[in-house]
């Protein structure tokens, strides 16, 4: 058995490798968007390379289990690392919606595999009385990262090939840290199948729930910051804009946590869709000052943040303990899907109604599912809350992740 202090070292590693990862993904994800409006493409075209990452990376979700669990998880780290910097080192010397559209997938691929292998990684290998506070840290991590990789784009200039080689230098970093820790690898264990159907009759808030905040997730990270490019508007100020709406994403998790093991979850979910759809129309309403648009990101954010983890502690709620991982893949599943979905709709809206258009659709979206939320809590009693109740997650908290965590 390892000593204590070497495995803190290990999971140390693992932390900073994938919170350099979430910096490069986080700087990559809105660069990406502004890059995109720059080529021209069509609205429907656009709509596809912007929502390709999520694609990949709900493909990914499902394909890059058996894939560690063959070939171990430090080289599968490699693998996956590698094949995301390759992809984005092509994408200069490849610009076009269809090889765009392509290489993005197979980046959302290679992250997907990254965080399947961290977070596995970390459940398993973490003590029993350090995992609470060993994914706080790295879920604090990511937020910070994600926050920082929007500020960076301030500093860049999007038609330039720069940005593309200072992230494939972000993911070799963090390629050189992880595969270079002598921390023992964990085991994955198979899980029980979920019947399709059963988790949409147990917990239909959950489900829909999970799509919906997929839909709005896709549709403002993709959609937002290539509007503002296209307004003109200073690189700085997007970067300050998505850095708020990350930072408020962060700071909504423990508060809504605490309120989510204490009320009826589904109550908490239609009060954060309600007050989203608020948000987003008043931002639309009100005087654009920097006081509006910074209060505005950062609630947008915040409410947006949590929307998916409260739907997963309601869904585990309503199923039985052995039953966990199942849920949480096919969770991460529906959301996946939305997030495709939403970028896709969204496009032709902005094209035809600007961006009050999109922000218009999130804000029926979040309605839609705010009002689902309070008619499921109306007709059926709150299930009981399970012993580990709620995780500040997003959904790259893989079934690996809650395979290991559980055993």
């Amino acid at each position: 058995m390892q000593p204590t202090w070497s495995i803190r070292a290990a999971i140390g590693t693992l932390i900073v490798g994938t919170s350099t990862v979430q910096l490069a993904n986080g700087f990559f994800g809105t660069f990406f968007s502004l890059r995109v409006t720059l080529e021209g493409f069509d609205a429907s075209i656009a709509g596809l390379v912007l929502s390709s990452y999520f694609a990949g990376f709900t493909v990914g979700a499902f394909r890059c289990g058996p894939i560690i669990e063959r070939i171990g998880h430090i080289r599968a780290y490699a693998a996956f690392g590698g094949l995301a910097a390759a992809a984005t080192s092509a994408m200069p010397f490849l610009v076009g919606s269809l090889a765009w559209m392509v290489l993005r997938a197979v980046i959302g691929f290679g992250c997907a595999g990254l965080f399947i292998t961290t977070e596995s990684w970390l459940n398993a290998k973490a003590p029993p009385e350090l995992r609470g506070r060993v994914f706080s840290v790295y879920m604090v991590g990511t937020f910070a990262a994600l926050a920082v990789g929007q500020l960076l784009i301030g500093s860049s200039d999007p038609q330039s090939p720069r940005p593309f080689s200072a992230i494939v230098a972000l993911f070799a970093v963090a390629l050189v840290m992880v595969s270079t820790t002598r921390a023992e690898p964990p085991q994955a264990t198979a899980a029980p199948t979920l019947p399709y159907g059963q988790l949409t009759r147990a917990a239909p808030v959950a489900v829909f729930g999970s799509a919906l905040s997929g839909m709005i997730a896709g549709t403002f990270y993709a959609l937002v910051p290539a509007w503002m490019q296209g307004e003109g508007i200073e690189r700085s100020r997007i970067a300050l804009f998505m850095f708020v709406a990350v930072i408020g994403g962060l700071l909504f998790q423990v508060p809504v946590g605490h309120l989510s093991d204490r009320f009826d979850r589904r109550r908490v979910l239609a009060v954060l869709g309600f007050g989203f759809s608020v948000v987003a129309v008043a931002l639309i309403r009100l005087p654009h000052t920097l006081v509006v648009v910074a209060s505005a990101a950062f609630l947008i954010g915040g409410f947006l943040s949590t929307f998916y983890p409260v739907c997963v502690a309601h869904a585990h709620d309503c199923m039985p303990a052995d039953r966990v991982v199942s849920v949480s893949a096919r969770l991460i599943l529906v959301s996946g899907v939305g997030s495709v979905i939403g970028p896709l709709i969204g496009t032709p809206i902005m094209a035809s109604f600007d961006i009050d258009g999109v922000f218009y659709f999130m804000a029926a979206a979040a309605l839609i599912l705010a009002t689902l939320a309070s008619s499921g809590s109306l007709g059926v009693a709150a299930p009981l809350h399970q012993e580990r109740p709620f995780d500040i997650l997003t959904p790259q908290a893989t079934p690996l992740a809650h395979a290991a965590r559980d055993r």
